[in-house]
């Protein structure tokens, strides 16, 4: 029996030998994505919407092609892990970036370089490659990725080769090569490198690590450009970091903060709606604190704006219900003494303070947000504020901003009904009179200038819509920026040392601080502050400490630290 078995297996054999090629089963070809054409150990991908899954489990090297995404997510690639070669690149990639690959490992076809093309990653997460301990060659070249995190190429221990150029890279997060071990070849040519403090580190990495870098090059800013970034000495960067901290939190609610300095002290006169009055505090130079001084009774303030004239210190306390009223310190009993009513008839809805000098004599002035009101000019005589004109009636304005341009005192009144009015002083006249407007800013809840170097401009912060930087030359305003600004009801500019910042606050999201960059004319997003309804920002140095008040209409009051 057991011959005849034999003897049959032999038959069944020969019979097999026999058939035509076309009758036999051929060998089932590795699991494959429709969008990639692989082999054993290697996968080439066109038009993938994601990164290929299902691949060879021997894969060892892919190549992507006109990829459908645009970010590569965490750990993308963890389901491939005995990768080994990487390559992700746009068209005109020379074949000389291809990586030398060692046989018999991986012996790759001579076009591979050639195809690799069009892929438009923008975005890179942490840990993206998180899984490939084995990875040898990466290659992301001529995307559009403008940034990486830190965390970029961490649990990379096996890499050796490292692409990224062409990649429309401004800037390298600190130690981001650092995971990187062995790491031997470093392209990073082709990208917009901004020499500027953040690629310092850069400069001290390239002195000391012994990979291969072919010469990179600055971009900006302009006395760098063009500089090979190994040549740059460190000296060459001046990086001080600044921030803003938290450094007190003051127990109730403001719309308004104005800074003042009487009697050699510092204080600050805070609107308080919810608590009816105006809040006088003084800074404590001991213990670096703002504390309690005194109260100025007001039912319904929306503005507290202190003057200090003739050795004199008034408080004009704006109230929207019950009248406006001007107070003055009285030193023979050491209170706030009212003096003066504000004509309610031309005052009903006040809305912004703003007091200044003009050839010597003290004025105030009152932006009127009523439809029957008048924003009011008052002048300072031995008696007290009296009336000495009124500007913009029936407009319901909701800002004024007093501006010296040119040696030319100005008015800038903001409105709900019209664009931003400009009212210039005519000396002979003793009086504002109307120049023209900003623009075609309809909607303007503030106007705010600042001057960098002899060059004027102006902040128009709108509720609705965004929110704009203008640069005022003459009689024409040059719109330089526009800033995403829904529910902001200021747009404050202010300067700390040789800093320009501006915050923008917003009802509905995070309060943005913006830093001035000279060489670009525009501000660039420095750093977000969580202020709640923020109704005005003030900037008060208090000798070596610089604060940033922040009154909220629905939280506490911050008060913030520059350091």
């Amino acid at each position: 029996l057991r011959g005849q078995l034999s003897a049959l297996l032999l038959l069944l054999a020969l019979a097999w030998l026999w058939l035509p090629a076309g009758g036999r089963r051929p060998p089932r070809p590795p699991p494959c994505p429709p969008s990639c054409s692989c082999t054993r150990d290697t996968a080439f991908c066109v038009d993938s919407k994601a990164v290929p899954r299902n691949l060879p489990p021997e894969v060892i090297s892919l190549t992507m092609v006109n990829a459908a995404f645009t970010e590569i997510r965490e750990a993308a690639f963890a389901h491939i892990p005995s990768l080994q070669f990487l390559y992700v690149s746009r068209a005109g990639s020379r074949a000389s970036r291809c990586p030398p690959c060692p046989t018999p490992v991986l012996t790759p076809p001579p076009s591979l370089c050639s195809l690799l093309n069009s892929n438009k990653f923008t975005l890179i997460g942490d840990n993206a490659f998180a899984g490939l301990s084995h990875l040898q060659y990466l290659f992301i070249e001529n995307n559009d990725i403008q940034a990486l995190s830190k965390a970029t190429f961490r649990g990379l221990k096996s890499l050796t080769h490292l692409s990224l150029a062409n990649n429309n890279l401004q800037t390298l997060p600190r130690d981001l090569f650092k995971p990187l071990d062995i790491l031997s070849d470093l392209d990073l040519r082709g990208n917009t490198l901004a020499c500027d403090c953040k690629i310092k580190w850069l400069v001290e990495w390239l002195e000391s690590t012994n990979t291969t870098v072919p010469a990179i090059f600055c971009s900006s800013p302009g006395q760098f450009e063009g500089q090979r970034i190994r040549d740059l000495a460190l000296g060459d960067f001046q990086c001080i970091t600044t921030d803003f901290v938290v450094h007190q939190v003051l127990p109730f609610q403001s719309v308004s903060a104005e800074p003042f300095t009487y009697a050699s002290d510092l204080y600050v006169a805070l609107a308080q709606p919810g608590a009816s009055s105006c809040a006088i505090l003084k800074w404590d130079y001991v213990e670096r604190k703002l504390r309690d001084f005194d109260r100025i009774p007001a039912h319904s303030a929306v503005h507290c704006k202190p003057i200090v004239a003739q050795n004199q210190l008034y408080v004009v306390v704006a109230q929207l219900f019950g009248g406006s009223y001007i107070y003055r310190w009285d030193t023979a009993v050491d209170k706030f003494i009212k003096i003066q009513d504000i004509d309610s008839q031309k005052t009903r809805k006040p809305n912004d303070i703003e007091a200044f000098q003009i050839e010597g004599d003290w004025y105030f002035v009152i932006a009127d947000s009523s439809k029957a009101g008048s924003t009011s000019l008052y002048r300072l005589n031995q008696n007290g504020f009296y009336s000495h004109q009124a500007l913009h009636a029936w407009h319901r304005d909701t800002d004024v901003e007093y501006v010296e341009n040119d040696g030319k005192p100005r008015l800038i009144i903001s409105s709900s009904s019209q664009a931003p009015v400009i009212y210039q002083w005519n000396r002979a006249q003793k009086q504002f009179v109307p120049q023209g407007e900003v623009g075609e800013m309809l909607d303007v809840q503030m106007v705010k200038h600042f001057k960098v170097k002899r060059d004027q401009f102006l902040c128009l912060s709108r509720y609705i819509g965004d929110s704009k930087v203008v640069r005022w030359e003459g009689q024409r305003f040059i719109e330089l920026q526009t800033l995403p600004s829904r529910g902001s009801m200021v747009m404050q500019p202010f300067s700390v040392e040789q800093r320009q910042y501006l915050a923008l606050g917003s009802d509905f999201s995070f309060t943005h601080i913006y830093l001035w960059e000279e060489e670009k004319q525009k501000f660039v997003k420095f750093q977000e502050l969580s202020v709640q309804a923020p109704r005005a920002f003030r900037y008060v140095p208090a000798a070596d400490v610089q604060l940033l008040l922040a009154p909220s209409f629905k939280a506490n009051t911050v008060v913030y630290r520059h350091v």
